[in-house]
């Protein structure tokens, strides 16, 4: 019967030297049950301070909000929605441990959803970024995406993946900014809009070796992959290196992990370097999304 007719996906990685189009894609998966529409803009305004010119979601559910959003970056060329149906094909795991969730399919199809992504743009994007919406990779001596990466090929190599250590910053808790810092964090108006303030929660947790190790992110040069995962890459020409900490490192604006007061937290305002621009570029958006009044 036609039920159980298999569906293919088109295997895009059909070399042909055309220019690449996109210097850096940042590819996101999976957007489930997602409300977050305050830090949703910020990161895609921040990804487009750093450079980024092409942002893939694979979507399966959000709110009538965020998919407001999602339309009005969609329009503007940002952003592509690919729509991620995969539960009405199998019943995919909502935990990352299946001991938890089990289900036909790991983590809402997380794998599946970035490998698509890395063929997809394997021969678009100069480079690819797997990550996730409240996630910013930043350099720290630099301000762009576009000098990082020289920095990176000649230290680790050409072609390598880019590990970046992630640092978390737990939006359960908002400390005062040192003496110093005299920044605007906020926009008056932001707090009718739904969702997390990244600029408030500049404070991140001791960096342990359990979410040092397995919740990096990677940047990679599309064609030297062959098979990725949630975190790093399964097979690729070149390997991984890791990238110091001075240089570059992921902001994980989420949850806290460790049971910690809130002294025990270290203070890192590398993220203010960019507020001023940040603050206007996600009012300019705010308002076109009808978020904020014009006045």
């Amino acid at each position: 019967s036609d039920l159980h007719e298999p569906v293919y996906l088109e295997v895009k990685n059909q070399n042909n030297s055309v220019a690449l189009p996109y210097d850096f894609t940042v590819c996101i998966s999976t957007m489930f049950n997602f409300t977050n529409v305050l830090q949703l803009v910020q990161s895609l305004e921040m990804m487009q301070l750093l450079g980024v010119d092409r942002v893939v979601i694979y979507k399966s559910d959000c709110s009538p909000e965020t998919q407001r959003v999602l339309d009005y970056y969609t329009q503007k060329g940002l952003v592509e929605v690919i729509s991620w149906t995969i539960s009405n094909h199998l019943k995919p795991s909502h935990s990352w441990r299946p001991q938890f969730d089990p289900g036909d399919i790991h983590y809402f199809g997380q794998i599946p959803a970035l490998t698509d992504c890395v063929y997809r743009y394997m021969y678009q994007s100069r480079y690819v970024s797997l990550q996730d919406t409240d996630e910013l990779i930043l350099p720290q001596s630099v301000n762009s995406w576009l000098d990082l990466l020289p920095q990176l090929e000649k230290k680790y190599g050409v072609d390598k993946c880019y590990m970046f250590e992630n640092n978390v910053f737990p939006y359960t808790v908002t400390l005062p900014l040192p003496a110093s810092q005299k920044q605007t964090i906020e926009s008056p108006g932001w707090k009718n809009v739904p969702g997390v303030n990244i600029l408030a929660h500049l404070h991140h947790e001791p960096i342990i070796k359990e979410t040092h190790d397995s919740n990096f992110k990677v940047i990679v040069n599309p064609r030297a992959v062959f098979r990725t995962s949630v975190h790093g890459l399964l097979k690729s020409e070149k390997g991984c290196a890791w990238v110091d900490r001075n240089i570059a490192r992921m902001y994980h604006t989420r949850a806290g992990i460790q049971k910690l007061k809130p002294e025990q937290l270290v203070y890192d305002g590398r993220l203010l370097k960019y507020s001023d621009r940040l603050i206007s570029a996600v009012n300019t958006v705010l308002k076109e999304t009808k978020f904020l009044s014009k006045e």
